[in-house]
């Protein structure tokens, strides 16, 4: 009886030395697969907006007389346009000549009055001259090729575009980044900068999706 007893503890510890340094690798595979799966996540942009050349005919905004527009299109159940705004207020802030700036935020008609006035909504309110629009069944978003929310235009005094893209470095994230640094540069009238670019990826939820 012994025998089996010591049999017992001995097969007992085999089993805790290879149990616990194989648990303890499982679980490191796991979250480092999930941190892998969140950077992937935060660092894959959306799909680029297919904006007009030149300011729409069709849309209901009213361009600037003189000066620039902006018009940023974005979800208003979308967390990631958080920080959308957040870069906006910051570039605004920087701008020596504000533009004349709209957030246009998609209300699809299948839902019910005010669904569209979330947080987001009231922190674009917030923002110095800036309008913001409700966009019913993403009129407005089609009609400048958005698709996904956070998209950022800039068209100049004579209704040409010149920066299209986003203006977070990647999903949901604050701070410096080529999509705000281009857009602060055209505002400043800093065109002729080798580091102004003309279009950046946008992060942030699709705007049109079955779910909405």
């Amino acid at each position: 009886m012994d025998v089996f007893f010591a049999a017992g503890r001995h097969l007992r510890a085999v089993c805790r030395r290879v149990w616990v340094p194989l648990t303890a690798a499982i679980w490191v595979t796991a979250a480092v697969a999930g941190l892998a799966t969140l950077w992937h996540y935060d660092n894959t942009p959306g799909v680029a907006a297919k904006a007009p050349p030149a300011w729409p005919t069709s849309t209901n905004l009213v361009r600037a007389a003189h000066g620039e527009t902006l018009v940023m299109l974005a979800h208003p159940q979308c967390t990631c346009t958080e920080a959308s705004l957040t870069e906006l207020a910051e570039a605004l802030a920087r701008a020596s000549r504000q533009p004349k700036t709209y957030v246009v935020f998609l209300k699809p008609s299948v839902f019910q009055a005010g669904w569209e006035r979330t947080n987001l909504w009231r922190r674009a309110a917030q923002l110095p001259g800036a309008t913001v629009v409700r966009d019913d069944d993403g009129v407005e978003a089609h009609g400048f090729g958005a698709a996904t929310s956070g998209q950022t235009l800039l068209y100049d005094e004579s209704g040409t575009l010149v920066f299209s893209g986003g203006i977070t470095g990647s999903r949901a994230h604050e701070g410096d980044n080529a999509g705000r640094q281009s857009l602060v540069s055209l505002l400043n009238h800093q065109r002729a900068s080798g580091a102004v670019a003309r279009s950046t990826n946008v992060f942030g939820c699709p705007l049109f999706q079955a779910s909405n």
